[in-house]
C-alpha cells in the first residue's frame, strides 16, 4: 500500500496537539508496516524543519505557507490532490480535521474534536468559521473518519449525521520518557517568583475554549494567603490579553504567571516543581496533556466532559468546567491533601500504560484497510 500523509497544515512549533500526533504517529506507523509506502505532504514551514515526515520514502512540499489560512486551505483542496496523484498514492490520511474534498484515491481523515460546533465561545475566530465548513466537508468526502475518543464519534452523529460504522475511535498514545533535564527547582522558582508556594500548573494553548478564564476565576475566589501560584506556559493567541486584563481585575494579577512557550528544561522543571495539575477545557478531542501530567507523577483535576472523562478515568479530580466553586475546591484538594494527592498520582501511572503510539498506529493501519476494503 503506497498511503499519503496530508501534513500541509503543519507549522512546527505552533500547531499544538495536532503536531504532536503527527510526530509522534509517524515512526510508528513506519515501524508497524515496513511493507507500506509512506509519502508526506508538508508545507513550506514543515519542509524546513526538522521532523519524522523527513524520513519517509518521499517527502513533498505542497508550496504554500500553512501560517496563512487562506494558502493552506488553496493548498489543501487544490494542489495537494494532483500532486498525490502523480505521486501514485492510494490512499491519503489527512490527520488534522480536514482534507482534500476530491481526488483519485482513497481518504482517510482524523477529526480530533468538533469544537467550534460544541463550544459557542469559540465560534467567533476567523479559524472556526472555516473550520465549520472544511470539518464536515472532509467528514462527508472521506471514506473512514478517525476519532481519539467516543464521544468525538457521538458528536459525529450527532451533530453532522455521520453513520458511526464509518468511523473508527483510535485512541492517541504517551510519549517517550522526557530527555530533558529540568532546571533546578530553586533557579525556577527564582525565574516565576514563586517564593515557596505551592505551583498549579496549566499546560494549554491561551484558546477560548480551553476555558483558562474560568482557571483565573477559580483561584481568584480563594483566600489571598490560600492562592497557589497558577502557571500558565503555552503558545500566545490574542485571547490572552483578555485573560490578564481578567486577572487584573479580579486582583489576582500577582497570582498568575504567562509564559508563553518555554523551553524543554523549563517545562520539565514546572512538572517536577507543580503540586498539581488543572485542565479546565470545555471540550477536547482527546486531552493529551492530561495523560503527559500523569505520566510525569503529577496528580492532576480536569473537566469531566466528554473526552477528557473518558481519558483521564479515575485517575483525575473532574469537576465541572463551568462552575468555579469547584474548579477551586479541585485546587484545595491537589494542594492540601497529601492522601489524595498520593492516590491520584498512583492512579495516573496505571491510567497512563493503558495508552500507546504503537495502539494508535495500529488503530490507523486498520482504519486503512477497511477504507481500502469500502465501496467505490
Amino acid at each position: 500500500m503506497h498511503v499519503g500523509l496530508n501534513l500541509v497544515f503543519l507549522v512546527p512549533g505552533a500547531t499544538g496537539g495536532t503536531e504532536v500526533y503527527a510526530r509522534e504517529l509517524i515512526p510508528e506507523l513506519v515501524a508497524a508496516a515496513p511493507e507500506h509506502r509512506f509519502t508526506a505532504f508538508v508545507s513550506r514551514e514543515a519542509a524546513a524543519s526538522p521532523g519524522p515526515w523527513h524520513e519517509l520514502d518521499r517527502c513533498i512540499v505542497v508550496p504554500v505557507s500553512a501560517g496563512n489560512r487562506v494558502a493552506w486551505v488553496r493548498g489543501e483542496q487544490q494542489l495537494l490532490p494532483p500532486l498525490a496523484r502523480r505521486a501514485g498514492v492510494q490512499l491519503l490520511h489527512s490527520l488534522a480535521n480536514t482534507a482534500p474534498a476530491w481526488g483519485r484515491f482513497r481518504r482517510v481523515v482524523t477529526i480530533h474534536d468538533l469544537i467550534p460546533q460544541v463550544v459557542p465561545e469559540a465560534r467567533r475566530s476567523l479559524r472556526s468559521f472555516g473550520m465549520r465548513r472544511l470539518v464536515p466537508l472532509a467528514a462527508r468526502r472521506s471514506d473512514r473518519i478517525i476519532v481519539d475518543a467516543a464521544s468525538t464519534r457521538e458528536d459525529l452523529q450527532r451533530l453532522l449525521g455521520v453513520a458511526p460504522e464509518r468511523v473508527d475511535v483510535v485512541p492517541l498514545g504517551v510519549g517517550a520518557p522526557p530527555s530533558a533535564k529540568p532546571m533546578p527547582e530553586a533557579e525556577l522558582r527564582r525565574q516565576l517568583k514563586a517564593g515557596n508556594r505551592p505551583i498549579v500548573l496549566s499546560v494549554s494553548a491561551k484558546l477560548v475554549h480551553k476555558n483558562l478564564i474560568r482557571l483565573i476565576g477559580a483561584v481568584a475566589s480563594m483566600a489571598p494567603d490560600q492562592r497557589p501560584l497558577l502557571v500558565l506556559p503555552g503558545y500566545p493567541t490574542p485571547h490572552e490579553q483578555w485573560l490578564r486584563e481578567r486577572a487584573g481585575v479580579l486582583g489576582a494579577q500577582d497570582d498568575v504567571r504567562f509564559l508563553g512557550w518555554v523551553s524543554s528544561s523549563e517545562l520539565e522543571a514546572l512538572y517536577a516543581s507543580a503540586a498539581g495539575f488543572v485542565f479546565p477545557s470545555l471540550a477536547e478531542g482527546f486531552g493529551l496533556p492530561v495523560l503527559e501530567a500523569m505520566a510525569r507523577g503529577v496528580a492532576v483535576a480536569c473537566s469531566g466532559r466528554g473526552a477528557l472523562a473518558e481519558v483521564a478515568g479515575d485517575a483525575a479530580l473532574l469537576f465541572d468546567p463551568e462552575s468555579e466553586a469547584e474548579i477551586a475546591d479541585a485546587i484545595r484538594r491537589l494542594i492540601g491533601d497529601p492522601l489524595e494527592t498520593a492516590r491520584l498520582v498512583a492512579a495516573g501511572h496505571e491510567q497512563v500504560r493503558r495508552f500507546s503510539w504503537r495502539a494508535t498506529a495500529d488503530g490507523t493501519l486498520a482504519a486503512y484497510r477497511r477504507a481500502l476494503e469500502a465501496r467505490p
